[in-house]
């Protein structure tokens, strides 16, 4: 493997710049959000996992599953796309009304969590302020049929561009529910658990998160949650304000954090690889 191997995006993919912004963050928990409206899917989390006392830990192996297989190596994201193929085929869920027990990697429940994610990741980056033209949306859905396939999907059935995924929205919409497991998971994002001498900051912090995330979802997951939503252009304007915030904290500030997956990735490619918004424009 080439030390100046790009990896599956590359520099000059869109997926390069939009997941180095800081409000990735809030999108992730909008998909979170938006997942658990499948009952199906939701069962798969809620019967396997133990992100109720494993919170930030979940939330710390997807993003690290996302910062690698787009600024790690080739190798770096087949291999993590097949430890997450490998986990996915030993685990199962039982529908508690019919008994039925089916596999979490149903095709139809991959296609599901894949469009939540990369549809909030979008719409969240957009309506906080990254001037991304309907081309490069398109360009950006069109990428990740590429990580759609690492976690087992054929990329041939994923949506391509933005009326595939908003017509796969409409379509899917009939299945969404909010039963038991959807209001765990609720529950768990407004108040995830956390040692007891950070709970004001998880009050101060994190609920100004999961509202904000909440807030962006579309209306009919509001109908479903049953609580409602400010004005769309009120989470437009709380959306901006906040992107606008983080983007002020020096990215190489930010990209300290491990797993330190940008610096990395400029570290292979060199400085001339550094995400940045401006890139959008060219």
């Amino acid at each position: 493997m080439s030390e100046a191997d790009p990896g599956l995006f590359g520099p000059s993919s869109v997926t390069w710049q939009i997941h180095a912004d800081p409000m990735m963050w809030v999108a992730g928990v909008r998909a979170l959000y938006l997942q658990a409206l499948h009952p199906r899917a939701v069962r798969g989390v809620t019967q396997n996992s133990d992100f109720r006392r494993d919170a930030w830990g979940r939330l710390l192996r997807t993003a690290n599953f996302v910062g690698t297989t787009t600024y790690g190596t080739t190798e770096a994201a087949e291999k993590a796309g097949a430890r997450v193929r490998k986990i996915h085929s030993m685990l199962g869920a039982t529908d508690p009304g019919t008994g039925e027990r089916y596999g979490v990697d149903e095709p139809e429940l991959l296609l599901w969590v894949h469009c939540a994610e990369i549809g909030s990741y979008l719409h969240v980056g957009r309506r906080s302020g990254l001037r991304l033209t309907d081309a490069q949306a398109d360009r950006y859905i069109g990428e990740h049929r590429t990580s759609a396939r690492l976690v087992g999907l054929d990329p041939d059935a994923v949506p391509a561009d933005q009326a595939e995924m908003n017509a796969y929205f409409e379509k899917v919409r009939p299945e969404l529910a909010v039963g038991e497991e959807a209001h765990e998971v609720d529950d768990f994002l407004l108040r995830p658990p956390t040692h007891p001498l950070l709970v004001p900051a998880r009050e101060l912090l994190w609920r100004r998160v999961a509202h904000l995330a909440y807030a962006a979802l579309p209306p009919y997951a509001h109908q479903l949650y049953g609580r409602p939503a400010p004005e769309p252009t009120v989470v437009t304007r709380q959306l901006r304000a906040t992107g606008t915030l983080l983007r002020c904290v020096p990215a190489r500030l930010r990209w300290q954090l491990p797993p330190k997956h940008i610096l990395r990735a400029m570290d292979r490619l060199g400085p001339g690889s550094r995400p940045a918004p401006y890139k959008l424009g060219r």
